[in-house]
């Protein structure tokens, strides 16, 4: 086997090894070096994931936006498919936000679930990227198909400026709007949502090429059989 084999094989475990050393790193920083926060206590530590979740959530669905434009004007696979990698981890982690935001708001208002314009239209955006999803999935993959998908992955992140200014346009009580207002983080807060936000960041870039890799390796075998029948 050669040398340039060999490492090859070996970036992957590397790569994942390095992602969960970040993730561990965080979570030592959430859980036992970040102070309790004096209201909420331990549960304001979802805070931390939560955020950095929605943060690269929105980059992926950014990068949907990004490469399904590029496949309109370039006509490239490699687009459509980094499109399709990007919106389903950004559909993850979207789902992951609705999930630890409702446990926020189970210890905060007491109740799982509360129209808050920004809870609103988070939902909104994870609806419409299912659906970009189930577009792009639908039946044998075509030029019309890949052209539609990639309209619907540059018209949905309309949603996402809205999720922010939905806060500030209508009246919410969505704790990211009430922190705005009582001024900025505690060192040791802000240091703890850095590193989660780069442990977070690791795990989207692993994926984001794993799933990538996995899309070329479909393709090529899809290829492979088309051209043996």
């Amino acid at each position: 086997m050669r040398r340039g084999t060999k490492v090859t094989q070996l970036r992957i475990p590397l790569a994942a090894g390095l992602a969960g050393l970040l993730m561990l790193a965080s979570q030592y920083a959430i859980w036992i070096w970040s102070p309790v926060e004096a209201h909420m206590g331990v549960i304001q530590k979802i805070f931390y994931t939560h955020v950095a979740l929605a943060w690269w959530g929105f980059v992926c669905f950014f990068l949907v936006f990004v490469f399904s434009a590029l496949y309109l004007v370039r006509r490239r696979e490699m687009y459509h498919l980094l499109a399709g990698a990007a919106g389903e981890i950004g559909v993850l982690f979207t789902g992951l936000v609705l999930l630890t935001g409702m446990a926020w708001a189970k210890a905060s208002w007491n109740v799982w679930w509360t129209w808050d314009p920004r809870l609103s239209t988070t939902l909104i955006l994870w609806f419409i990227y299912s659906g970009y999803l189930i577009v792009r999935g639908a039946g044998r993959s075509s030029s019309r198909q890949k052209t539609v998908a990639a309209v619907i992955g540059i018209v949905a992140f309309l949603d996402v400026p809205l999720v922010f200014l939905s806060a500030r346009w209508f009246r919410s009580i969505h704790p990211a709007v009430l922190a705005s207002q009582e001024g900025s983080l505690p060192f040791e807060m802000l240091v703890t949502l850095g590193a989660s936000l780069i442990a977070w960041g690791g795990l989207f870039a692993l994926l984001l090429w794993l799933r990538f890799d996995l899309y070329r390796l479909e393709q090529s075998l899809r290829t492979a059989v088309w051209k043996s029948l």
